[in-house]
This record gives structure tokens, C-alpha cells and sequence, in this order.
């Protein structure tokens, strides 16, 4: 099998020579990380977001079983795949690893052949969900995720801020005059427009909890999560300024075409009292607000 060194594998063990032994092993194919304890893991797995982890059973500080409870209860780490490390006659742990969430188990002492099909198995499947996800989740022409993906991410980020009592962010954006652009130069150059906004949200969405989606049509989002109104207004005035610069030129190379976006700004610390209908509504209400007092501006009230 050919190496793919952008898929990265996090090994949480506490002894050196399981990780250097599984280290030889696995990275002429993968990039490793490696740790020495769960609280180690954990970190290391929220920054580094690795594609798979294998989590060693017994470990000192935090044991393996805490590890991956505490993995699958962050919006950050659930989705990624653990297969457990356990001694060779270590049954329950086995069980009780799938119970938690393990997708496999590698036992000890490690056999080369074995280590490498079990974590081999499992890239592929990660590899093909994410091509699944990208195919349903992704709009084909911007190249950003969609109405559908939008809806599951603010779904599960909703439920993190009301768990951890913080702030919640969200910029509503419809590009001004879309239609008269369209009847102006064309649907093909209508296109391109959106490609180019879309470009510009996607790098407004500079964290890896920050999503831009398009919403439909020439409506977009950006869903900022632990973000306050006032960084999010920092945040919507740079996008708005960003797109009025923008140039845009025809196929042919002729015209230069410029756009500009209304944004409407909602940010709440939400509780149990509160609706994320609600408050995209608000957000619909504030962005309708921004195009009828002008457009190519940013209201937040």
C-alpha cells in the first residue's frame, strides 16, 4: 500500500517502547504523534485532530476507558475513531472498549502484519466516509459545505454552548443586487461571482470549529462558535469590506465586476429556555434589516 503521510494517527500509550515499537511500525506510512498519558492524549487530540488514535487500556493518570469517554464526549474528538491497545488475554477490556465506542483492538505483544491491516482497515473506512460526507454535505458549485451540512454542525455546537455556558456567533449574508448581476452578465458570471464570495468566507472561517456554508441561492453563513458579538461584528466587517474590494473579471476578460454583501449579526450565550430557530430568525430579521437600510452593511440589533 502506498504511504499517505497527510493521514495522521495519534498513539496515547505510556510506555516508551510501545510507542516507539508501534512507531516503527506504522510510519513509513502515516504521520505519528504520539503520547504519554491520557491528559497528554486528550490535549493532543483537540489541537491536532488526528484522523485515528490508538489508546493504550492501562495507563497511569487517566486510564484508557476515561480517555476515550472523555474523547467521545467532546464535539471536538467524537467522531474520531479509537482502537484500543490491550494485553493478549484482556477480554472484558475488549468488550468493554466497544461498549465505550472502540471500533477495533490491537493486542500485545504487537505482531507487524496485524498492527498494520487493523489500522490500515481503518483509514480506508475513514477515507470513505469523508468522501460520503463530502458528496452530501459539500455544495457542488462553491465548493463549501451546505444548507445540509450547516444545519448538523449548528445543531451540535448549539447543545456544546449550552453545556459549557458560552457564546454562540452567526452572520447571515446575501450577496446585493444578485439578480441584476445575473441579468447584467450572466448566470455563468453569476457563478463565478459566488465561487469568489465563497472563496472569501471560507477564509473568514479561520478555526477548525468556525464553518461558512452556503445556504441557498446567493444566501450564505458563518457559524462562529465561543465567539461574543463583538468579535463577531470584527469578523462580519472584515467579510464586508473583503467582498466590496473583490474584482471579478468576465470570461472574457473585458469587464471588471465588483459586488457587495448585507449582513445580519446574532450572538447569544444560549440556555435551555432559548431555540436555535429562533435565532437564526433573528439573524434573517437583522440581515432583511441591513439590505433595507442601504445594503453593503452590517447590522447586529
Amino acid at each position: 500500500m502506498e504511504s499517505d503521510p497527510e493521514f495522521r494517527l495519534l498513539i496515547i500509550d505510556d510506555e516508551t517502547s510501545n510507542l516507539m515499537v508501534l512507531n516503527q511500525i506504522l510510519s513509513s506510512e502515516y504521520t505519528v504523534l504520539t503520547a504519554k498519558s491520557g491528559k497528554e492524549g486528550l490535549e493532543r487530540a483537540a489541537a491536532d485532530r488526528p484522523d485515528l488514535i490508538l489508546l493504550d487500556v492501562l495507563m497511569p493518570d487517566i486510564s484508557g476507558f476515561e480517555t476515550l469517554v472523555a474523547l467521545k464526549q467532546s464535539s471536538e474528538t467524537m467522531q474520531i475513531p479509537v482502537i484500543f491497545i490491550t494485553g493478549l488475554s484482556d477480554e472484558a477490556d475488549e468488550e468493554k472498549g466497544f461498549r465505550l465506542g472502540a471500533v477495533d483492538y490491537i493486542t500485545k505483544p504487537f505482531k507487524n502484519a496485524i498492527v498494520q491491516a487493523r489500522v490500515r482497515t481503518h483509514s480506508q473506512i475513514v477515507r470513505q466516509i469523508r468522501t460520503i460526507e463530502q458528496l452530501g454535505l459539500i455544495d457542488g458549485l462553491t465548493n463549501i459545505p451546505n444548507r445540509r451540512c450547516f444545519d448538523d454542525r449548528i445543531a451540535l455546537e448549539w447543545r456544546r454552548a449550552v453545556r459549557e455556558k458560552k457564546p454562540i456567533s452567526f452572520l447571515m449574508m446575501d450577496v446585493d443586487k444578485f439578480k441584476t448581476y445575473n441579468d447584467t452578465y450572466g448566470h455563468p458570471q453569476g457563478d463565478t461571482l459566488l465561487k469568489t464570495i465563497a472563496g472569501i468566507f471560507k477564509a473568514a472561517a479561520k478555526r477548525s470549529t468556525d464553518l461558512a456554508a452556503r445556504l441557498g441561492g446567493e444566501e450564505f453563513g458563518i457559524l462562529l462558535p465561543d465567539t461574543d458579538m463583538k468579535a463577531a461584528l470584527v469578523v462580519a466587517e472584515k467579510i464586508r469590506s473583503a467582498v466590496e474590494a473583490a474584482r471579478v473579471p468576465t470570461a472574457d476578460g473585458k469587464t471588471i465586476t465588483t459586488a457587495t454583501i448585507s449582513i445580519g449579526a446574532v450572538s447569544l450565550v444560549p440556555d435551555d429556555t432559548h431555540k436555535v430557530e429562533e435565532f437564526l430568525s433573528t439573524a434573517d430579521g437583522r440581515l432583511y434589516t441591513a439590505k433595507n437600510t442601504g445594503r453593503n452593511r452590517v447590522c447586529a440589533e
